[in-house]
């Protein structure tokens, strides 16, 4: 058997899916928020509520009603923390690392998000866990958590933001390996449409070594999915 067959030890860290900033706690790390991109444009609130608006007299309904009279100004405000991520760059929470000599696989599974699907404007939401072999240095758990939750309030599809993460860590981190596996619920196919509850899609992206390498990928694989004490 070759070296690059022989079994790989591993370390899993499970997020809890109701607290994935805890993991700042596990990596012994300061919780930072996260800053703006450069020339990145402030969402434009009063220009959403009159869209709202316009949206709620053409569906048949009067805007000025007192249930409705505040709904365009907390649409407003619910846009502008849903699609805080674009006026965000994920890569300033991978700017920090610890050298480190170790070359085993590093997993986070189980790191819940919520997303917005583009198509419709209907959100989906998971788990995401991502994995990486270290070349020399290793970031902060929380940071891998921090990545997903930026990168996922922005309106996408599941496979560009399945993607964009895995790119992202093999660019900053330099990794032998990035593996990204996403799974999801998608409102616009439970409450509308075809209207199939229950539904899930899983998409997947395999950087380096998790591509070139069929053992490491089913390592990957059987620890996001295989038995958990």
């Amino acid at each position: 058997m070759s070296s690059q067959e022989n079994h790989r030890r591993a370390t899993t860290i499970p997020v809890d899916r109701n607290s994935a900033a805890d993991m700042g706690s596990l990596a012994g790390e300061e919780d930072t928020a996260g800053l703006p991109s450069p020339g990145g444009a402030a969402v434009d609130q009063p220009r959403i509520a009159r869209a709202v608006r316009e949206i709620l007299a053409a569906v048949g309904e009067d805007p000025d009603r007192e249930g409705l009279r505040d709904t365009p100004d907390r649409v407003a405000r619910m846009y502008a923390e849903l699609f805080g991520g674009l006026h965000e760059d994920p890569r300033t929470h991978l700017q920090k690392f610890f050298v480190e000599q170790y070359d085993e696989i590093v997993l986070v599974r189980d790191i819940s998000f919520n997303s917005m699907c583009e198509h419709h404007m209907l959100p989906f939401m998971g788990r995401a866990h991502i994995g990486y072999v270290p070349d020399g240095r290793v970031i902060g758990l929380s940071k891998l958590a921090r990545v997903v939750e930026v990168v996922a309030r922005r309106p996408q599809v599941q496979e560009r933001m399945t993607e964009t993460i895995a790119n992202l860590l093999l660019e900053e981190l330099e990794a032998k390996g990035v593996a990204v596996v996403i799974e999801a619920t998608h409102t616009c196919m439970t409450i509308r449409g075809i209207r199939k509850p229950g539904s899930l899609c899983v998409t997947s992206a395999m950087k380096g070594i998790f591509r070139s390498n069929l053992s490491s990928r089913s390592e990957m694989m059987n620890l996001i999915y295989g038995p958990r004490q």
